[in-house]
């Protein structure tokens, strides 16, 4: 009888412990019938959390997260690191202090670098950038050493008299409309007014007049407040342009302390991870809030991998262009301390030292550590006319063979799904651009316990770092190129004619910008990460 009871437990505890790895038998997601575009407008809670939900149940092409959950219930999940090299997070937001990373061989505020890894009380992550807050652009860094005679240097001059005639000229028009707006107030004695009310003046200021049109039609299309908020970003964000990034008599590097063009110089920065103000760590705590906000918890978003991941906090992204230095030191630090994702939701069209960033990549791809990028927001083809652009970071050196296998590119996908797909901010590209995800007006944490719509391939890639990281999870025994693999193979391919750059005249099918021609989904990815781990 002893023996029977022995034997009957051993079978139990072997069949309870294939319960949480029993083989996936759910069929992936195709597009067998041409998809009818939703054609009502998004609810508030869709809106809010639209990437998670389905293109074939809801019409709504987002990545099918909730449908991947469902998958999942049940099976066991081992915690993933996901290094956010940005420009702080907010690691106090309550919607993303229970899932920060918290550095267990380091003890908080004593002074002493405990794990002798080079950082002093890095608890939470590191900051590369000290108390600096605003950079120039790279041209400008290159056009500041003077005129060398080389090609470099004249790109790098020719690129800063076009930005800055740009910048100014934008400063301007928006200064243009702003004034009319302020003018139409006081004519109505209104501080807030609608389209009727606007049509309905009779002004003889030719300002009011020549602007009233598109005044009207912008106010049928959203709120007063609305417009008043793009207005007053587009105005800071020109103005910051000129006092910071394309000021070629500003020295944002000065408050660091280090030697920029010294990768061995590495004693810098300090552990505020957040940085010394908390609205410049807006970017990086929406990109953590993608990746891993609390799910369900109807505040903001839903995180795409909030219950498995930790966020480690690498800050080295300025208001203005990364050096090529911190950004190696952060994947390093990211890999040395135990991250297995990296959310990189940055880049720059110079580089002058891009090598200590390739070879990061490559340490990364050697400790199995998957790198995630954006594709770029300048709505352009990368892959234009036989040539490629000089976007980093990258994983090939100006088109040339893939340095490593554990990089990704993504591009930015809309909720309209017909010619408006392809986010008209979204770079793409043949060869450079590996998949797209999910990137306008997505809704996640942002600092001060708050919460935002913002859009960019910056929001598309933690997108899809959080399908990475979730797939990590629960298949921890696959690589990173398996795992990169998984996610381009696993994408729905879409065929449509979709506009590019916002332009319906300039048209090209979806299966042209990029390597898959497709838009991340979790749902399969998950199905196809179950046949991989099972050698399949």
């Amino acid at each position: 009888m002893k023996f029977k009871a022995i034997y009957l437990s051993a079978a139990l505890a072997l069949a309870l412990a294939s319960c949480g790895t029993a083989k996936i038998t759910a069929e992936p997601i195709t597009i067998t019938a041409p998809i009818t575009a939703k054609k009502a407008p998004l609810t508030e809670t869709q809106e809010k959390r639209w990437s998670d939900l389905d293109l074939v149940k809801d019409t709504i092409p987002g990545m099918s997260v909730d449908r991947a959950y469902e998958l999942l219930k049940g099976r066991k999940s081992k915690k993933v690191i996901v290094g956010v090299v940005d420009s702080g997070v907010d690691v106090k937001h309550p919607d993303l202090a229970p899932v920060i990373w918290n550095n267990p061989k380091e003890i908080a505020n004593n002074g002493k670098d405990d794990d002798n890894n080079g950082y002093i009380d890095d608890v939470n992550g590191w900051n590369f950038l000290g108390d600096a807050e605003n950079e120039n652009l790279e041209f400008v860094r290159i056009m500041k050493k003077g005129d060398d005679g080389s090609a470099l240097y004249k790109r790098a001059k020719a690129e800063y008299d076009k930005e800055s005639k740009e910048a100014k000229t934008e400063l301007q028009k928006i200064d243009y409309i702003i004034n009319a707006n302020n003018k139409i107030k006081a004519e109505l004695k209104k501080d807030t007014y609608t389209a009727q009310d606007l049509q309905n003046l009779k002004s003889s200021d030719p300002l009011i007049n020549e602007l009233k049109p598109q005044l009207s039609y912008i106010l049928t299309q959203v709120p007063m407040s609305e417009l008043e908020k793009e207005l007053k970003e587009a105005k800071d964000h020109f103005e910051d342009q000129l006092e910071y990034n394309l000021n070629p008599k500003f020295d944002g590097r000065k408050i660091v302390g280090d030697n920029p063009n010294d990768i061995n110089d590495k004693k810098y920065g300090n552990n505020n991870v957040i940085g010394p103000v908390a609205d410049g760590a807006k970017h990086g705590t929406h990109v953590a809030g993608i990746i891993a906000q609390t799910r369900g918890n109807n505040l903001g978003g839903d995180g795409v991998a909030s219950n498995v991941v930790e966020i480690m906090a690498v800050r080295a992204v300025p208001n203005g262009d990364e050096y090529d230095k911190d950004v190696a030191l952060a994947i390093r630090y990211a890999v040395d301390n135990g991250a297995k994702v990296i959310n990189g939701s940055f880049g720059k069209y110079f580089s002058t030292h891009s090598d200590w960033v390739y070879d990061a990549i490559k340490y990364a791809a050697d400790k199995d550590v998957l790198i995630v990028c954006a594709a770029g927001n300048e709505g352009m083809d990368l892959n234009k006319d036989g040539k490629t652009a000089e976007r980093y970071p990258n994983d090939s050196k100006v088109g040339g063979p893939e340095i490593a296998d554990n990089f990704l590119t993504i591009g930015a996908i809309s909720y309209n799904y017909g010619p408006e797909l392809l986010a008209d901010f979204s770079n793409y590209g043949k060869q450079e651009v590996d998949i797209f995800s999910p990137g306008v007006r997505i809704y996640a944490t942002t600092p001060n316990n708050n919460y935002e719509f913002l859009q960019g391939t910056s929001m598309a890639s933690p997108n899809a770092a959080g399908v990475a990281a979730l797939i990590r999870a629960y298949y921890p025994k696959l690589t990173a190129p398996q795992i990169k693999k998984i996610i381009m193979d696993s994408g729905i391919p879409v065929g449509i004619k979709v506009n590019l750059g916002g332009d319906p005249r300039d048209t090209r099918s979806f299966s042209e910008l990029s390597r898959t021609g497709k838009i991340i989904n979790a749902y399969n990815a998950i199905i196809l990460a179950d046949k991989v781990s099972r050698g399949k």
